[in-house]
């Protein structure tokens, strides 16, 4: 199964799951560990071929959502967890929304911080780029450039060190698998837009966030159970740019 760690709160009866973007791992929760531990049992997950997960079976030749949240679901059935919240960040909100589909008896409360909600103009451009360039330059170059294009300024800095530091642990035939998923993300994110989300939803994002901001924005507007809270001067990684303000807002929300 997926490599995953446990912070049990002895006298807490709720679950809360965490899920990672591309690229990251476990440590991208650090921030929230210590502020969420004393009120829930926590379950953080390393995605396949992230952080720890490596070499999980069965072997895949190419990945889509469904191969991606069976992992997730793994885990969470081998604990025996009935009911959870879930945080996600980034494209983690995508494998949240399948799961709250797939599996709405599972899941209480959703928050995702930085969500992906629609593929704008933007977000075609770097995906098609990305492929392009696969055959032109390295991956880890790539991903790079990427990463200072979605977090570009000064008070970005330390967020994309990190995501730098865990995109390191993966490989080029994975992130290439990764990669692969693009045509099933955006038939996801068409479907998932205007489907009713069930769950109350807490969406986080940053106000420097000039990706995605503005579809989040859209998404909160025609959902009546997504509640949206933009942080000032913070990126799309606001869980750690701003994650004082990010767990005050998140565990309230969890807590009410």
């Amino acid at each position: 199964m997926l490599h995953y760690e446990i912070h049990r709160q002895e006298n807490a009866k709720e679950w809360l799951v965490f899920i990672h973007g591309a690229g990251g791992a476990i440590e991208t929760w650090n921030y929230q560990i210590q502020a969420f531990a004393p009120h829930f049992n926590l379950l953080l997950l390393d995605l396949r071929d992230h952080g720890k997960s490596k070499n999980i079976a069965p072997h895949f030749d190419n990945y889509d959502f469904d191969v991606v949240t069976s992992d997730v679901l793994e885990v969470i059935n081998n604990l025996g967890i009935k009911k959870a919240h879930f945080m996600s960040l980034s494209l983690g909100s995508v494998i949240l929304q399948r799961i709250a589909i797939q599996r709405p008896d599972l899941v209480d409360r959703m928050v995702m911080a930085g969500g992906i909600f629609k593929a704008s103009l933007k977000m075609h451009f770097f995906v098609h780029s990305a492929k392009a360039l696969n055959y032109i330059l390295p991956y880890r170059s790539l991903y790079s450039i990427f990463s200072w294009i979605v977090l570009p300024r000064k008070n970005h800095s330390f967020s994309r060190r990190v995501f730098m530091r865990q995109f390191q642990k993966l490989t080029r035939d994975e992130y290439l698998k990764w990669v692969g998923l693009y045509k099933h993300f955006f038939r996801s994110l068409r479907e998932y837009f205007y489907k009713p989300v069930e769950k109350l939803s807490l969406v986080v994002m940053g106000d420097q966030d000039h990706v995605f901001l503005g579809a989040a924005q859209k998404f909160a507007q025609v959902h009546k159970n997504v509640d949206l809270t933009v942080l000032e001067k913070c990126g799309h990684i606001c869980n750690i740019e701003n994650h004082l303000i990010f767990n005050e807002r998140a565990l309230a929300f969890l807590k009410e």
